[in-house]
C-alpha cells in the first residue's frame, strides 16, 4: 500500500531513515516542503554523496513507482517523451492492405503504437499515486533540453498532435540531480526548491559505514572514515564520495582487513580512487603518512 506524504520535517527525515538514508535535518526540511508544495527538487552536489539514492528511497518508502530519465549528452525529446513503433506501424498498414482494407492514419497513430518514455508515463496515472520522477544527472544534457523540460515541469502535461493533449491528474514527485560539471539555467531553478548535498561529517559517515556494510568491524569502520574524510582535504581531482567509501569498507571487508596497513591501502586505491594521478599522488609515504594522521585524531579523540 502506497504511503501518505510526511506531514513535517520529523517525519520527513523518519521517511528517508525507513530507506536507511541517513539525512540531517536540511535535507529532510527541503523534502518535507518539496512535497507540501508539490515543487520540485533540484538536488546539487558531487558526485557519489547519495543524491540519486534520495529519489530510490523516497519511492521505495512512499511505496511510489520510479520513474528515471537517465540524462546524457545528446538526449533529444523523442528519447524522453514518446515514440512512435515505426516498425509496428508498417506491419498492420501491410497486413491490412493484404486484407483489401484500408488503414486509417488515426488507426496507426493511436495508442497501441505510441512508445511511452519516461517524462509520459510519469504524468499517466498509476494505481499507486504519482510515481517518483527522478531526472537524473541534468547537467550532462545541453541548454535546449533543459528549456524544453521548463513547460513539462511547469504544466506537467504533454501534447501529441495526433492524439492530443495528456495532463497529469495529480503531478509526479520530481527529483532534479546534478553532479555541476556545468551550471544550470536559473529560469529551470526558480521553479524547484534547492539543495547542495555536501559530503558529510565524520560522525555521519561512521553511521552510513556501520548501517550500510555491518560486516565491518568497528575499528576499521573508523579507520576507513577517518581515511577518506583526510583524503577529502587533499588536492586531489576527485574526492572519494560515500559511494567510493562504501565500495572500499566491503572490499576491504572481503580482504579480512581488521585495521588499514600501508600495503592493503595502497594495493587497493582504485576502489576509492577513480584517476590515475590521485592514485600516484597518494603511492609510497603519504600512505603511511594519512594512516598515522587518522590514528593520531582518534588516539586525541578518545
Amino acid at each position: 500500500m502506497p504511503a501518505s506524504l510526511p506531514q513535517s520535517i520529523a517525519e520527513a527525515q523518519s521517511l528517508l531513515e525507513s530507506g536507511d538514508y541517513i539525512a540531517d535535518r536540511s535535507l529532510a526540511t527541503i523534502l518535507f516542503l518539496g512535497l507540501k508544495l508539490g515543487r520540485p527538487l533540484f538536488l546539487e552536489g558531487e558526485a557519489g554523496v547519495g543524491k540519486t539514492e534520495i529519489a530510490k528511497v523516497l519511492a521505495s518508502s512512499l511505496g511510489r513507482r520510479l520513474i528515471r530519465l537517465q540524462c546524457y549528452e545528446g538526449l533529444d525529446t523523442a528519447s524522453a517523451l514518446y515514440e512512435w513503433n515505426f516498425p509496428a506501424q508498417m506491419i498492420s498498414i501491410r497486413m491490412a492492405e493484404a486484407g483489401g482494407a484500408t488503414q486509417k492514419a488515426e488507426d496507426v497513430f493511436s495508442e497501441d503504437f505510441l512508445i511511452r518514455r519516461p517524462l509520459l508515463e510519469a504524468i499517466e496515472p498509476h494505481e499507486s499515486g504519482p510515481p517518483v520522477l527522478l531526472i537524473d544527472e541534468l547537467d550532462r544534457t545541453d541548454e535546449a533540453f533543459e528549456a524544453f523540460l521548463l513547460e513539462i515541469l511547469s504544466d506537467f502535461q504533454i501534447t501529441i498532435p495526433e492524439i492530443g493533449t495528456i495532463t497529469a491528474a495529480e503531478p509526479p514527485l520530481v527529483i532534479i540531480t546534478s553532479n555541476r560539471t556545468r551550471e544550470i539555467h536559473d529560469a529551470l531553478k526558480r521553479r524547484c526548491l534547492y539543495h547542495w548535498v555536501d559530503y558529510p561529517d565524520a560522525a555521519r559517515e561512521l553511521e552510513i559505514v556501520r548501517l550500510k556494510v555491518p560486516g565491518v568491524a568497528d575499528l576499521l569502520s573508523s579507520e576507513i572514515v577517518g581515511f577518506v574524510q583526510a583524503l577529502r582535504g587533499q588536492d586531489l581531482f576527485k574526492a572519494p564520495g560515500v559511494a567510493e567509501t562504501l565500495d572500499w569498507a566491503t572490499a576491504l571487508s572481503e580482504l579480512d582487513t581488521v585495521a588499514l596497513d600501508p600495503a592493503t591501502v595502497t594495493d587497493t586505491l582504485g576502489v576509492l580512487l577513480k584517476y590515475q594521478d590521485d592514485i600516484e599522488r597518494l603511492r609510497g609515504g603519504m600512505v603511511q603518512q594519512v594512516i598515522d594522521e587518522v590514528r593520531a585524531g582518534q588516539t586525541a579523540a578518545e
